[in-house]
Parts: structure tokens; sequence; C-alpha cells
């Protein structure tokens, strides 16, 4: 074998080993179905790792950093997460086995044929996080678009950060508390037999209330209102920008429209409440 292959065929091997590790810490952290799901994609990985050996016929050390990584990812963000984030890599691989191939004509069907099984396999996973996922999307949406343009109206209105805080603190309370109570009623009346009712009510108001927190947090923290409605519109694009690529990964979705279309809508309330703010000192005089 040639210099220049032996060196793709190693990496590859390191790569099927670090993820046979990655999936085997896994499925020793978890039980039940997802445990054997695991294991058996595990040995898909041990399998790839095996056949690659056979080729450079020498042993390799895994990638231990991003063994680490992912295992890490996984345990914090959910498994779907963390497994389809790692499976993302398989794209950018697809170069070096497509070289790999030229040489060993029975790659290519060997890793489509292994790569669909896993898929498959992933898809079996289940996962609370991903259950509740619609409810999240209703707390953070809702918290996004509600306070960031309440924040931005106070802010020129009131002009004074702690009331601003306190305010909008006060404001995000009730409405988190009011939103949780909507979700349960809208999935009660759906199916009045759903045992998920009350923790998919929870799931909303706890997103609603994180990101209340997060959304006045500047204005506690620094004494220039205009510097905390700047902070706090960072803050939800950072926030937006987050939650968009965590369900675009899980789920198989798209992540720039999605990402551009939930920015637009909590950015454009947010220029117009703050705009009816600023009528609102001009009309009123109001000054605190």
């Amino acid at each position: 074998m040639i210099s220049s292959l032996k060196k793709r065929v190693l990496r590859a091997q390191r790569k099927e080993l670090s993820e046979y590790l990655v999936y085997t810490k896994l499925a020793n952290s978890t039980f039940g179905k997802n445990k054997q799901t695991l294991l058996h994609i595990a040995q898909d990985e041990k399998r790839h790792h095996d056949f690659w050996k056979k080729q450079t016929k020498q042993e390799v050390k895994p990638f231990f950093f991003l063994v680490w990584w992912y295992y890490f990812v996984s345990r914090i963000f959910g498994l779907t997460f963390g497994i389809k984030l790692m499976e993302k890599g398989e794209k950018l691989a697809q170069k070096n086995y497509a070289q790999i191939a030229k040489t060993i004509p029975e790659v290519k069907r060997m890793l489509a044929d292994e790569h669909l099984h896993e898929k498959s396999l992933i898809g079996l996973i289940e996962e609370e996080k991903l259950k509740y996922v619609g409810s999240i999307v209703l707390g953070l949406n809702d918290a996004l678009v509600e306070l960031t343009g309440a924040l931005a109206g106070l802010t020129l209105a009131l002009n004074n950060g702690k009331i601003v805080a306190i305010t909008g603190g006060i404001t995000g309370i009730a409405a988190s508390l009011s939103m949780a109570a909507s979700e349960f009623q809208s999935r009660r009346a759906e199916n009045p037999e759903a045992k998920d009712t009350f923790r998919a009510s929870i799931y909303t108001g706890i997103t609603y209330l994180v990101t209340v927190v997060l959304l006045i947090l500047p204005y506690l923290l620094l004494s220039n209102v205009l510097i905390s409605l700047g902070c706090t519109l960072a803050i939800a694009v950072l926030v937006i920008m987050f939650f968009t690529y965590y369900t675009a990964v899980a789920q198989d979705l798209r992540f720039g429209r999605r990402f551009l279309e939930m920015a637009s809508i909590s950015l454009g309330v947010a220029l117009i409440t703050f705009g009816i703010g600023f009528l609102v000192k001009m009309w009123w005089g109001l000054t605190v």
C-alpha cells in the first residue's frame, strides 16, 4: 500500500475506532431499548474498524478528544443530538473514502450499506428531550418575541435599567405561568387521556422563564440602558442560533431559513416596540 493511501486508511481506521468507543460509552450510560440500539451501532463501527485494520495490518489509537467531546455533548444535549452531530462528520470523511475507493473498490459499497443501517438504527432511539421539543419551541418563541419587544419599548420609555429589569421580570414570570397553563389546557383539550400534558406544560414554562432571565440580565449588570438593550438583542440572537442549530441537527432540518425567520420576527418586533416607546416618551414626556 502506497504511503498516501495508507495515511487515509489509517485515519479512517482511527475514526471508526473512536466512534465505536463513543457508542459503547453511551450504551453503558443508558438502559433498555436505547442501550441495545447503541450497542448494535457500536458493533457496526467495530466492523468498520476491523475492515480497515485488515488493510493496514496495524493497531491505531482513537481520537481521544473527539471520543470525550461527543460523549459529553450527548450527555448534556441528548443522545439524538450528539449522535447526529457526530454522524455529520461522515460527510467530511466522504472525500477521504472516495479516494480510498479508487484503490479498494469494495469500500464504497460496504460503507453505503453500513451507514444506511446505522441511520435506521439511530431513528429507533427514544428520547424525552425530542418528545417535548414542540413545547420548548413554544416557550422559547413566545419569550423571545414578547419579551424582546417589551424590553425594547420599556428601555426608551423608562430609561432606567433596574426598573426595566424589574418590569420585564415581573411581566416575564407572569407570562411564563400563563404559557405553561395555556400549553396544559391546549394539550388536555386535544387529548384528555394524554399522560404527558403536565410535563409538556412544565417544559414550556421553564423554557420561557430561563429565556426571561437571560434577556433581563444585561439591565441588572449594566448602567447604560441602550447598551443593555443591545446586549439583550445579541443574547436573543445567540439563543435563537443555538436552539435552531440544535433542532436542525436533532430533527434533520435546514438551519439557515429557520434561523433567519426566528431572528427576523424577534428583532422586527423589538424594533417596532422601540419606536412605540420613543413615541410614548415624546408624546407624554415621560421620565423616570
